[in-house]
């Protein structure tokens, strides 16, 4: 089991969960979101164990999501455009305590976000 043993992120990771990953390499997956918000919805995820955002002090990883988001966006042919989010903290909006990244899209998106 990895660092975060009561983690359901860090559970799907290791495999003891089984998800359906949309994508996968060495350092994140991501998955369908349970309780979409957008036609397309789907969280990037570390593999090793983050609190948060405002836990998060390694660059490269950090940058490394990002990427793995844009490959997402892509891969679910989001061309028209999507928005990357990162709900950090109860007063963010976060309610697993591993960080990641919701890339939504599939519909125009409004501001304020709410």
């Amino acid at each position: 089991m990895l660092e975060g043993m009561d983690c359901l992120f860090c559970k799907i990771a290791d495999g003891a969960i089984p998800a359906k990953k949309v994508f996968e390499d060495e350092h994140a997956f991501a998955i369908q979101d349970i309780r979409p918000q957008a036609p397309v919805h789907v969280l990037v995820i570390p593999k090793k164990h983050v609190g948060s955002l405002a836990a998060a002090d390694d660059k490269a990883l950090l940058g490394h999501l990002l990427h793995a988001a844009r490959s997402v966006a892509e891969e679910q042919k989001l061309g028209n455009g999507y928005r990357v989010v990162i709900n950090t903290g109860p007063n963010g909006g976060q309610t697993v305590d591993h960080l990641h990244l919701h890339v939504l899209g599939g519909r125009a998106m409004h501001w304020p976000p709410g």
